[in-house]
């Protein structure tokens, strides 16, 4: 049976987004002038949300916000995209996390300072249960970590398929991995004593993840499942900026992934190659909404 409408529940970081459009990044006193600017709901979690519903999903973000201006700002955000949002900060009047983000015009490339979610502490709401049993797959993002792995615990009870999308090691990630059946990466993922992306794989599949693949922007994906591994190539692209295309690929691998009913290398090898076509449109454009019809996509594109 095909699912034609997936459910995905999404755990993780939001940000409010500063994104900002430049010749060059500036240096210690300079003043810049941007030639655009974007500003919306952001974070790895969040944007792949937004990526899942728009690809037709139906999704929900369990994350914190709060009811600062600029925290209902990013909420209305979400809400226009067709996440639903489930905020364990509704009460909080504190300013969500601000993402300030410089994007070089020439090249793609982004700088990106935040505080991420290191203002809260979440604790697992009491409807937990119920929220991960609504959903055909749930997927992580490594922040918010005791929250992660409550939901993660939480899905395995369940049958439910955990996606978890590995951007960087964090603190309890050795917690969460035992409840995960899909890992996807970025080379900037290095579990202790790695180096390499055939050493992640190797790590994740000694920690019971048999299913994973590491990424690395335009290079070929890597990836392993129990009974076959292999690369894929990331179609090319004009870049415009790279900010979020990560989250972009894993909104869109989860997506593509709860179509299936069983996960075959063949059906995961597939997800990665129309994940990460989708990811290298995202690129093609500035900010993270106009590789949905939301502006004029590649208007900024590098010639």
């Amino acid at each position: 049976m095909v699912r034609e409408r997936p459910a995905g529940l999404f755990v993780g970081l939001c940000t409010l987004d500063v994104i900002q459009l430049v010749d060059h990044a500036p240096g210690a006193n300079e003043k810049l002038t941007a030639r655009d600017q974007v500003v919306a709901a952001g974070g790895p979690a969040a944007n792949a949300a937004a990526t899942f519903a728009h690809l037709g999903g139906t999704a929900t973000l369990l994350t914190a916000i709060g009811s600062h201006p600029l925290g209902v700002g990013a909420t209305a955000d979400l809400h226009a995209l067709g996440v639903t949002v489930t905020d364990l900060a509704a009460d909080s009047t504190q300013p969500p996390a601000v993402s300030s983000v410089l994007v070089t015009a020439s090249t793609g490339e982004r700088a990106v300072a935040s505080t991420n979610a290191t203002r809260h502490r979440l604790t697992p709401p009491d409807d937990l249960d119920t929220l991960v049993a609504a959903c055909d797959i749930v997927e992580f993002d490594g922040h918010h970590m005791e929250l992660a792995v409550a939901a993660a615990r939480a899905a395995r009870t369940a049958g439910r398929t955990t996606v978890f999308d590995g951007g960087s090691w964090k603190p309890g990630t050795e917690d969460l991995l035992p409840f995960i059946d899909v890992a996807v990466c970025s080379s900037d993922f290095r579990p202790p004593g790695t180096h390499t992306p055939a050493e992640t794989l190797g790590f994740l599949r000694e920690h019971g993840v048999v299913w994973s693949a590491v990424t690395g922007g335009a290079n070929p994906i890597m990836w392993a499942a129990p009974d076959a591994e292999g690369t894929l190539h990331v179609p090319p692209v004009r870049v415009a900026d790279t900010l979020g295309a990560g989250d972009v690929l894993h909104g869109a691998l989860a997506h593509h992934l709860a179509l299936q009913d069983r996960l075959t290398s063949e059906g995961f090898a597939e997800a990665l190659r129309t994940a990460a076509a989708v990811a290298s449109r995202a690129a093609g454009s500035f900010g993270t909404r106009e590789w949905m019809g939301r502006g004029d996509p590649g208007r900024h594109a590098r010639t």
